[in-house]
């Protein structure tokens, strides 16, 4: 049988939880014939949305395993423990220690970046298999040190890389007529970092792409006023805005722009495009957002945990939860997936080396598409697709619907639309 067991609070804190790896024994437990899996999610603060349809999504995966995992010749129950990082890195710590020490966990699954930085090291510290995803792999791999060829012990990603989405970006906007000039400003942690980089980041791709750069520069993740970066892009002529954060930073930013008269012709704002909440709390100022795109019910996709195609899957979450689809449904499930996969490959899910392994030798066909760690260029590193896509009013069952408008990086997701400028919206 499986138990889903829902966030409480971790009785550690504090980014220290770390170092406390090297001192901190593991409880020992007889559930020998248990696999325990950890999962850490935002369920909470300004990232609450990359979790909203997790939940939902665990309730379903603990229905598939309700009578447990055949592996190896042994019948083995599964134990899942949810945690809430409340979108912050120090509490990613906190969790993650106690999800390795306290509860002994076999894998740990974690879809939040700044947690799979912060956990990965844990898990490579403890010798505990992780799987994460949500999160460049470029700022999951250099932000914890290491590089394509080093890697890491135990520690595997799958998405795809802020280069991916950085080209996408400019090919959103050659569809637009501008001068060519962009506003750019970010959230100060280890993506915003890595979209912001001078030399591999997106001004590099702005400037190769022939765009040039009004500096925003950086931001905390509790800044509530944007009036400084308003002023700068308007006076320099910005007519396109872009760079990296969640969507409360972006509806604050977009209401003094407003207030302002601020009026650019694109907006292509990576993360706090993604959800269909965020559109909609911009009320007809959202009509024309342009964003990456990870998934949509339309990729011709099935996931090998429940035969579901993509549509079927965000048509179950819409009937039973009364919101529109969500681009993270799909890398959540697919995390479960390439985390099962993993175990049943290892026929020892408590043998935690095999696990491992069995991770780096995965190749499999998820929800969100082809995963395969075992013939990637990039170690530990299994890259996605991603596409570009624009929020417009349609008409449909939805306030807003996101069409693809650019795919050369995703020729699975078809083009549906050419990128409209904002004030023809």
């Amino acid at each position: 049988m499986t138990r889903l067991i829902l966030p409480r609070r971790s009785f550690l804190a504090g980014s220290a939880a770390a170092a406390g790896l090297l001192a901190a024994p593991h409880v020992v437990r007889a559930e020998n014939r248990v696999v325990r899996i950890g999962y850490i999610t935002a369920l909470s603060g300004p990232r609450a949305e990359f979790g909203a349809s997790d939940p939902w999504m665990l309730e379903q995966v603990n229905t598939l395993l309700s009578n447990g995992l055949q592996i190896g010749g042994q019948q083995y129950q599964v134990e899942i423990m949810m945690r809430d990082n409340e979108s912050n890195v120090n509490r990613s710590a906190s969790v993650g220690n106690e999800l390795i020490q306290r509860e002994d966990v076999d894998l740990l699954l974690v879809q939040d970046l700044d947690a799979s930085v912060a956990t990965g090291e844990m898990s490579d510290i403890a010798g505990i298999p992780s799987i994460s995803t949500m999160g460049p792999w470029q700022a999951w791999m250099f932000g914890r040190g290491s590089n394509p060829e080093q890697g890491f012990p135990y520690s595997f990603t799958f998405f795809w890389g802020a280069d991916d989405a950085m080209a996408t970006f400019t090919r959103i906007w050659d569809q637009v007529a501008t001068n060519r000039i962009v506003g750019d400003f970010y959230f100060d942690n280890p993506a915003g970092q890595a979209f912001a980089d001078p030399q591999l980041g997106l001004p590099a791709f702005m400037a190769q792409a022939g765009y040039s750069r009004v500096e925003g520069g950086m931001f905390q993740i509790d800044t509530s006023d944007f009036a400084a970066q308003v002023s700068r892009f308007r006076d320099g002529g910005a007519q396109i805005v872009t760079g990296f954060g969640f969507p409360p930073h972006w509806s604050t930013f977009w209401a003094q722009a407003g207030q302002a008269g601020f009026a650019p012709e694109a907006a292509t704002f990576a993360a706090a495009f993604l959800f269909p909440s965020a559109i909609e709390a911009l009320g007809d100022r959202g009509d024309g957002m342009s964003t990456e795109v990870w998934w949509t019910p339309k990729v011709p996709f099935t996931s090998s945990l429940t035969g579901q195609t993509a549509a079927e899957l965000a048509a179950a979450y819409e009937a039973a939860s009364g919101r529109q689809w969500v681009q993270t449904l799909g890398y959540s499930h697919a995390l479960f997936e390439t985390g099962i996969a993993a175990l049943k490959a290892s026929g020892a899910p408590k043998d935690r080396d095999l696990v491992r392994d069995a991770i780096a030798g995965l190749r499999l066909n998820t929800m969100v598409g082809p995963v395969s760690w075992a013939d990637t260029p990039i170690r530990n590193v299994a890259r996605t697709e991603i596409a570009g896509g624009q929020w417009r009013k349609t008409g449909g069952k939805h306030a807003y619907d996101l069409l693809i408008t650019e795919n050369t990086l995703a020729p699975s997701m078809t083009v549906e639309a050419q990128t409209v400028a904002l004030p023809k919206l």
